[in-house]
């Protein structure tokens, strides 16, 4: 039985993930904050669940070396899957130092608790299309030069350097995800698409009568979480380490998740809609769109989700839940 150790296992990617590996045989060692309590809900059905016997949750926090360190030297994990951190772009703008702190120097920490372990692991890290910012290719691929625009993308850009440093100088199994934009009904709230998705399913419902967003002159390469969690795995079953950008190299704008979301209730989202300046962010990364060959050719990997799909699941789920809690 693999063990594998998840930091961020409460969030979206990392709930999918322990399902994902929880499904193989895994044995799951999740690293989680006191002041996370609120957001296991993700993982509830998998606590209670046969498989729940398999899943470990230990208390810790990514500034908590010496904490972090007895983890690994207990749990001598086979693989380390990396998600947490500060991931919101919006709020780098607000809080840099934190951001840096929870996505830079936690990164490097992690880093030299593997390189001390008896035992190699292979080592997940995720990275961001964020590093790329402001493009200068109509599509970006694992070469392309990082230019980011903000906080968040500039510290995932000097974590993914180091990632590739301590697999150069040290010969440590260790992957980049550069993750394109993924949603799902599990994204959190005070994201622009499930923003936009509950919104919908609120007005639908009649428990709301507007939505306020900033700037939605942007598009972005969407995909759906669950395809992304299965890249990730698939990096660390291969024989050597390697950087694979995962995205679905099509573009689609902001206007077309309103479309979608809003006419899977028959509503108009211009009757909604109303543009606020205090969302706007001082530097936005336009148009970032990946390239996945590499990925689909050498780890065989496949989405499974389309556009449409995942704004639609997103929507209806939503929906379901509002109408519950009337």
């Amino acid at each position: 039985m693999k063990k594998a150790i998840l930091s961020g296992i409460t969030g979206q990617d990392g709930s999918y993930l322990t399902e994902f590996l929880l499904d193989k045989g895994y044995e799951i060692h999740g690293l989680v904050r006191r002041s996370s309590q609120t957001l296991r809900n993700r993982l509830d059905h998998l606590r209670n669940s046969s498989l729940g016997d398999k899943l470990h949750l230990h208390y810790s926090d990514l500034s908590d070396t010496p904490t972090l360190r007895r983890i690994f030297k207990k749990v001598q994990p086979d693989e380390f899957y990396h998600l947490a951190g500060q991931s919101h772009v919006g709020l780098s703008f607000e809080m840099p130092e934190s951001t840096v702190k929870e996505v830079a120097n936690a990164t490097i920490s992690l880093l030299e608790i593997c390189r001390d372990l008896s035992k190699p692991v292979r080592i997940y890290h995720a990275a961001s299309s964020e590093i790329f910012g402001k493009v200068s290719s109509e599509k970006q691929d694992e070469n392309t030069p990082m230019f980011p625009t903000n906080p968040y993308g500039c510290a995932k850009a000097f974590a993914r350097q180091m990632c590739q440093v301590y697999r150069e100088s040290y010969g440590m199994f260790v992957c980049n995800g550069i993750l394109y934009n993924h949603e799902s009904p599990r994204r959190g709230e005070n994201f622009v698409t499930r923003k936009i998705t509950l919104a919908a399913a609120s007005i639908a419902l009649g428990i709301a009568d507007s939505l306020e967003l900033g700037n939605i002159d942007i598009s972005k390469d969407w995909g759906h979480a669950k395809d992304y969690v299965v890249a990730m795995w698939k990096m660390l079953q291969t024989e050597n380490a390697d950087d694979y950008v995962i995205a679905t190299g099509k573009l689609h704008s902001l206007q077309n998740v309103l479309e979608v979301a809003f006419n899977e209730f028959d509503l108009n989202y211009e009757d909604y809609l109303k543009i606020n300046q205090k969302f706007y962010r001082p530097a936005e990364s336009f148009k970032l769109c990946g390239n996945p060959k590499k990925a689909e050719v050498h780890l065989e990997w496949k989405r499974s989700y389309s556009f449409k799909e995942m704004i639609t699941e997103m929507c209806r789920s939503d929906f379901k839940n509002l109408k519950s809690q009337l």
